[in-house]
């Protein structure tokens, strides 16, 4: 595309691709001098210009200009930024229905709900921290929500491959970062909003302002999926010039769940809406997971997919691997991996956990916190495991530079008088839980779900996943079980 497009009065320059990040600059690309929270993209512009790069987007003065290359300077370099990303893809997210989703818990599950149930109907993606999917395609999640450049050229190759609907999920970081200013949002759902990210908002009030971004920038003809039992409800609708409905189960809902039923291998419910009843019947479970699935069938209800059409599908949705994921390798008790790394989270599994188990039985849980980041949490993650548990286990979970015995210790501080432990090396931590539990016990093994990485000292390295580790001690234990 010309840079001339893109800019009035520019020359007129082909520009082959959109960069903000100085080490994948290439030849005849464009540079944004974005400004993070370690380094500032203005100190790159000499190495980027070496590198070919023939036009740089910036807000500071820049001394030494060089021959053949256009400076531009603006005001808010993420602002131009979004616009243009939009503008050299194509205006993809026009293209498609867009739906995002956003709260401290439940983005992966309802927009995986939404991709998986809406494809029934006509093709549909999926952006987030699972991964990046669409039609045989799936790559490797970037953060869960990737920048205005990737957001844009990933829409656009879902547009070349058929897609009609795009799920994605759109993070606090990502809404006060401006990473999706310039996404066209045809729904937006809004789950829940606990504590969680305050190491990057501060407050409370902050996390929930940018939150509300979603909500404030949603156009007129747009419309916000509210769930109605959470305290942040009218704020919303307030907010937003979209038209409003919402989903929930305690108070009045445009989108009502009753006569809740859930069972170790699934939920039934009535789904009230206006005048009409409709029997649910899923194989998900958890009283959180069926919020999220209210949340799921309000938003493409809103978007021309009728209720009753839906239903047939709800039955058996995918399993999202590390999101309440019941390991079942043929062993006599409970275990289940969770992503869950919030006090809310935490505590609605637990909640679940404790349905599930028969008196007199056990709930065993692995879990850690990540290193710096929120240390708040650490203690209040041992107040609520010490509540509904028997025996914890404390282990590493993303420790980074943060020593895990220390990071344990913080969280030892809120145990009461439960049973606990700390084993340092995840694995081994797990297989304890494994080898420990008996008959109708449950083992709960929190915090990571799929990630097949480890944040050290040094970067990431390798993870086998929780969910695959607990399949293979599992089988280690049962066939050992079995010899004796």
């Amino acid at each position: 595309m010309k840079l001339s497009q893109m800019f009035e009065n520019a020359p007129e320059i082909e520009i082959a691709g959109l960069c903000i990040d100085s080490r994948c600059a290439k030849a005849n690309d464009m540079y944004f001098c974005m400004e993070g929270m370690v380094h500032d993209g203005h100190e790159f512009i000499d190495d980027d210009i070496e590198k070919g790069v023939k036009c740089i987007v910036h807000s500071k003065p820049v001394d030494d200009m060089k021959k053949g290359v256009a400076y531009i300077q603006v005001e808010n370099v993420n602002r131009t930024l979004n616009r243009v990303a939009s503008m050299f893809y194509g205006h993809p997210s026009r293209k498609m229905k867009v739906f995002g989703v956003t709260g401290t818990n439940g983005k992966s599950t309802i927009t995986s709900i939404i991709r998986d149930v809406y494809s029934h109907f006509a093709p549909c993606g999926y952006i987030g921290t699972i991964s990046i999917s669409y039609g045989e395609v799936t790559l490797p999640p970037s953060l869960t929500t990737p920048d205005a450049v990737l957001i844009h050229k990933t829409m656009k190759d879902m547009v070349e491959h058929g897609m009609q609907a795009v799920a994605l999920e759109v993070s606090s970081h990502g809404l006060e970062l401006g990473r999706v200013q310039s996404v066209d949002f045809d729904v937006a759902v809004f789950s829940n909003l606990t504590y969680d990210h305050l190491d990057f908002h501060g407050t409370i009030e902050h996390y929930f302002e940018a939150k509300k971004k979603l909500f404030t920038n949603l156009k007129k003809e747009g419309v916000a999926v509210l769930n109605a039992d959470d305290a942040y409800v009218d704020q919303l609708a307030d907010a937003t010039e979209a038209s409003v409905v919402t989903y929930g189960i305690d108070n009045h809902a445009t989108y009502q769940a009753e006569n809740i039923r859930i069972e170790k291998t699934g939920s039934r419910f009535t789904l009230v809406h206006g005048t009409e009843r409709y029997e649910v019947s899923t194989n998900l479970v958890a009283l959180y997971n069926i919020y999220n699935l209210l949340g799921a069938v309000a938003a493409m209800a809103e978007s021309g997919i009728p209720i009753e059409q839906q239903l047939p599908y709800l039955h058996d949705i995918r399993q999202i691997e590390g999101r309440m994921e019941r390991i079942d390798e043929g062993q006599l008790f409970n275990v289940i991996v969770d992503f869950a790394h919030t006090p809310d989270g935490m505590e609605k599994v637990f909640e679940y956990a404790k349905d599930i188990t028969e008196d007199g039985h056990s709930i065993i849980a692995v879990f850690g916190s990540a290193g710096k980041r929120d240390t708040k949490k650490r203690r209040v993650f041992g107040e609520i495991a010490s509540r509904y548990c028997d025996s914890i286990i404390l282990t590493e979970d993303d420790p980074r530079d943060e020593d895990p015995r220390d990071i344990a210790n913080e969280i030892k501080s809120g145990i009461s008088d439960t049973n606990n432990i700390f084993i340092a090396d995840r694995y081994a931590a797990i297989r304890q839980a494994i080898e420990s539990a008996n008959v109708k016990d449950t083992v709960l093994i929190l915090g990571k779900g799929d990630e097949v990485f480890m944040y050290r000292e040094f970067g990431r390295e390798p993870w086998m996943g929780d969910h695959n580790v607990a399949r293979h001690c599992i089988r280690k234990y049962r066939d050992r079980k079995s010899v004796v």
